[in-house]
């Protein structure tokens, strides 16, 4: 054996024990070593490009691969996986979809391409098989991927049949609770419930599992973070905003490594906000958007917080932003054309320029989305006060969507707000005119029967009423209220058909039957029923007695003790005490010698005035006193004199 040959062995034993032992990086220096002594050493190369994808060097495995041909048929997993791992999704599952005889590894990366491309169907198809025909040790980690599958088969709401599996792991009964949330219809929230419940489940599994094999506490809690912001989305569909946020702020205060749940819980918070704190929402949805998350969401997901950004550009009022990225949406995401246009138009709207947005609107008016739209426009048009090009889209509808009952009332509405009674009215005839025409069912027309007709009633209309309270008869022939309305209607117009109709009523007895004569004969039945007393009848064992009026016997009035009949009382007793002539006020005995002077203030000449000893026509008192003298000087002339306080010496002030 020649030298070469002898080291080429060795170089090859090396080169397997490093590859047994995961030391890539010396196993990639090995191999150059070989490929110098034998450049097209095919084993070799192929040990070089499994070392690159060992060490996650993608590109540089796929360029060893595309500059030797001749390896491909050999090395057609390999750079499968490579463009898969690069993101070339469509590339790799080109060349998977042709391998011959696919085993076991390429059925699996098969399978995680068609995950990767939203092919649901036919992914959960290869797992089926994959499980049916496999027996080692992967099988909890494929029906796990089996299990994140069905969430999303029935989030499509797929009709094909799965397979019930296993919760004894936290991944299985994770995603049982998320196939739970995925089937929740509106109005029952019967599968949340239990969705909680599982979750909370999980949650305690996975801390358990990750405490037996030794997990750090912070590697517990990045792996319990998706388990918690999922219970986050489960709560808040059920109302409970409060309790989701805490988990969703928890979530993120960890600072997770994964930026797909980082974006979701993000996401998540925004909407939570809504319309108020739109600078949280603002540093939220900056997560939500980051780079490299085209390939770690879903394109449901993706598109949920492309719409949320169009909603927060509207929220903050970045009118020229709000419209860029709703142009932006329509483009990546077609079939959402419709929500996009309506957020376009509501931000036009606001800034004044509704006929605009009814343009906009206008376009995008087409198929099954035609009256909503149109709806839509008439809402945008009310709210901006243009009650007349609101009245313009409503009357350009066909006329099966004119003759619907929400149309009809809100277009009588508009009519009789502009004072328009005519064309109100012209709108429920064309409505009644309809339904008699197509003969369409009348089971939820009942309103609208009956409200044309009063409405005609009311304005006069006769005879209309009455083709609307047919119909409304027909539809129940047995409405007693209806018949008489009839009647009072064909009474005014057409006696004949009143009195034919009138042979339909109840008979008279049976309407007497509840009807108590003697109420109605006495004098107070207009002030109630429940004042008449009823008259009760005597038992008949037992005689009437009569009742006798009493007669009320008058009493003398009390006099006073003191009472004199022969003298006259006093015409003055019945005013109070200080209200008679003889009253004198008492004075007070402080005061008693005073004299009765003027204003504070005044002149002596004036207080001379008004002093009552002074008056020399004044009538003399009935008991006099003598008054004490009076002083000259008024009190302003008296003045106190103040001593001013000394200065203290060094004082401060």
């Amino acid at each position: 054996m020649s030298s070469k040959e002898n080291n080429l062995y060795s170089l090859f034993a090396e080169l397997y024990k490093e590859g047994q032992n995961g030391e890539y990086e010396r196993a990639l220096k090995t191999a150059n070593r070989i490929l110098g002594l034998s450049q097209d050493d095919e084993a070799a190369l192929h040990c070089k490009v499994v070392s690159f994808i060992q060490l996650s060097k993608f590109n540089d495995a796929l360029q060893i691969i595309n500059k030797f041909p001749k390896l491909l048929p050999k090395l057609e997993f390999e750079k499968a996986y490579c463009l898969y791992r690069l993101n070339q999704v469509q590339d790799a599952f080109k060349i998977i979809d042709n391998i011959q005889n696919p085993s076991l590894k390429v059925k699996e990366l098969k399978a995680q391409i068609l995950y990767r491309l939203e092919r649901y169907e036919e992914c959960f198809a290869v797992y089926r098989d994959i499980i049916k025909n496999s027996n080692d040790d992967y099988e909890d980690e494929r029906e796990t991927n089996l299990a994140a599958v069905l969430v999303h088969l029935a989030l499509e709401g797929s009709k094909i049949e799965v397979p019930a599996l296993r919760e004894h792991t936290y991944e299985l009964t994770y995603n049982a609770a998320c196939q739970l949330i995925a089937t929740t219809t509106d109005g029952d929230k019967s599968n949340l419930v239990k969705a909680e419940k599982k979750l909370r489940t999980a949650e305690k599994l996975c801390r358990d599992s990750l405490e037996e094999d030794g997990m750090t506490e912070e590697e517990i809690e990045d792996e319990l973070g998706i388990i918690r912001v999922q219970l986050g989305y489960c709560l808040q569909l059920q109302g409970r905003e409060k309790e989701a946020q805490a988990l969703y702020t928890a979530a993120l205060k960890k600072r997770p490594d994964d930026i797909a749940l980082v974006a979701v819980a993000s996401n998540n918070v925004a909407t939570l906000n809504k319309d108020q704190n739109v600078f949280d929402s603002k540093k939220r949805m900056k997560s939500a958007t980051q780079d490299g998350l085209e390939h770690k969401l879903t394109s449901k997901q993706r598109k949920s917080i492309a719409y949320n950004q169009c909603l927060l550009a509207l929220y903050t009022n970045q009118g020229e932003q709000c419209q860029s990225l709703c142009k932006k949406f329509i483009q990546d995401y077609p079939d959402m054309s419709i929500e996009a246009t309506t957020v376009q138009a509501v931000q036009l709207a606001r800034e004044g320029k509704a006929k605009e947005a009814v343009t906009l609107l206008d376009k995008q008016a087409k198929g099954e989305h035609y009256l909503p739209t149109k709806l839509a426009c008439v809402q945008l048009l009310l709210s901006n006060d243009e009650r007349e090009e609101a009245i313009k889209v409503l009357e350009s509808l066909t006329e099966t969507e004119k003759s619907l009952p929400g149309i009809v009332s809100t277009l009588v509405t508009l009519h009789m707000a502009d004072g328009n009674r005519d064309r109100a009215s012209a709108v429920l005839k064309n409505a009644v005119n309809y339904y008699k025409k197509n003969k369409e069912s009348t089971g939820n027309l009942s309103k609208l029967w009956r409200q044309a007709a009063d409405f005609h009633l009311r304005g006069g209309e006769v005879a209309v009423a009455a083709a609307s309270l047919e119909e409304l008869l027909t539809a129940s022939p047995s409405d007693t209220k209806t018949l008489a309305q009839l009647i009072v209607a064909y009474a005014q117009f057409d006696p004949a058909k009143a009195q034919s109709l009138s042979k339909r009523l109840p008979p008279l007895h049976d309407l007497a039957e509840s009807t108590d004569a003697d109420a109605l004969e006495s004098s107070n039945w207009v002030i109630g029923m429940k004042v008449v007393k009823k008259k009760v009848e005597p038992s008949p064992g037992k005689p009437e007695i009569l009742d006798k009026k009493r007669k009320k016997r008058k009493r003398k009035g009390k006099l006073p003790k003191n009472y004199d009949p022969n003298s006259q009382p006093d015409p003055e007793r019945w005013l109070p005490r200080h209200e008679r002539s003889g009253f004198r006020k008492k004075r007070d005995r402080r005061n008693r010698d005073a004299a009765m002077k003027g204003t504070q203030g005044a002149a002596a000449g004036a207080s001379d005035q008004f002093d009552i000893t002074k008056m020399s026509n004044a009538k003399p008192s009935p008991n006099p006193r003598q008054s004490p003298a009076v002083e000259s000087s008024g009190p302003r002339q008296q003045q106190r004199k103040v001593q001013q306080k000394k200065k203290k010496k060094g004082g401060k002030w």
